[in-house]
């Protein structure tokens, strides 16, 4: 996967998820603290550095805080020193939705879980080698499966 990719997808259309997980608002909020709600249902940010996960290297799979989907494998995170822990791709490609992100003034790529619609972040073309992407992810959005 390569920046071209993601803007084609942000652009386009995403890939097809293997499956969909919807709920309503209040199934969410009964499922989810206070602030991972804030993070993946309204679109929110943890500080940086502050997530459980911006510097741990754990093996293992991270999978949406929400729905369980897998969509991070530990062998694709990096130190970034951005705050949030980083990925370089997903699992697979049809497990991330990539979206157009206006706000603030700002042209980023926001990313969601394709399968539930969680927010989970943002993706820059300023990764290392080989795929040259970051996935800059917040902690509250993910949970690792340990090997």
């Amino acid at each position: 996967m390569t920046w071209k990719d993601v803007m084609h997808y942000a652009q386009q259309g995403n890939p097809q998820p293997d499956k969909r997980v919807e709920k309503s608002e209040e199934e969410w909020r009964e499922l989810l603290t206070a602030e991972e709600f804030r993070i993946t249902r309204q679109k929110g940010t943890e500080r940086a550095f502050t997530g459980e996960y911006c510097e741990k290297h754990t093996p293992g799979l991270y999978a949406c805080k929400c729905c369980n989907t897998p969509l991070f494998d530990s062998r694709q995170k990096f130190e970034s020193n951005s705050g949030w822990p980083s990925f370089t791709e997903p699992v697979k490609n049809n497990v991330i939705h990539y979206l157009e992100d206006l706000s603030f003034g700002m042209h980023r790529i926001e990313v969601l879980c394709n399968v539930c619609d969680a927010h989970l972040g943002h993706v820059f073309p300023d990764g290392p080698a080989p795929s040259g992407l970051r996935f800059c992810i917040n902690s509250a959005s993910i949970k690792l499966s340990e090997e």
